[in-house]
């Protein structure tokens, strides 16, 4: 049994923190998104027209969309528990930010307010990021 398990047992064993090399995860995907987000929804404010404004609308719930999913991707495949352990706050942080992006938030909203909070979570969530990558 150990000659079998000698013989088929892995000659190499490699280990990595992540699953993709970590320079792929960036906040800044979730910004820009974000910043569209508010863009659309300023546009919307100064625009009478029924048309344009049924089109922003659909655009602003698709960014936001985007926004929740690069999000998620930090929160799921960055973020790693000594992360969580040293910034406590960033779990509820990442909850506030999504859901800020969803229907209670600028996906719901056409108020560049909700696009402004929205911004401010992910700016947050960008500090961490970037200490996080310091150590």
């Amino acid at each position: 049994m150990r000659l079998l398990s000698r013989i088929l047992g892995p000659r190499l064993e490699a280990t990595a923190h992540c699953d993709l090399p970590c320079g792929v995860y960036d906040p800044a995907q979730a910004r820009i998104e974000a910043e569209s987000v508010k863009a659309i929804q300023e546009k919307y404010q100064a625009n009478e027209d029924p048309e344009f404004r049924t089109r922003a609308i659909l655009i602003a719930e698709q960014r936001s969309e985007l926004v929740k999913h690069h999000l998620w991707v930090l929160w799921t495949d960055y973020f790693k528990p000594p992360h969580f352990e040293k910034y406590p706050q960033l779990h509820e942080l990442i909850n506030k930010a999504t859901k800020a992006a969803g229907a209670t938030g600028t996906k719901g909203s056409m108020d560049p307010k909700t696009g402004q909070q929205l911004l401010d979570y992910i700016a947050e969530i960008d500090k961490i990021f970037w200490e996080t990558k310091q150590g």
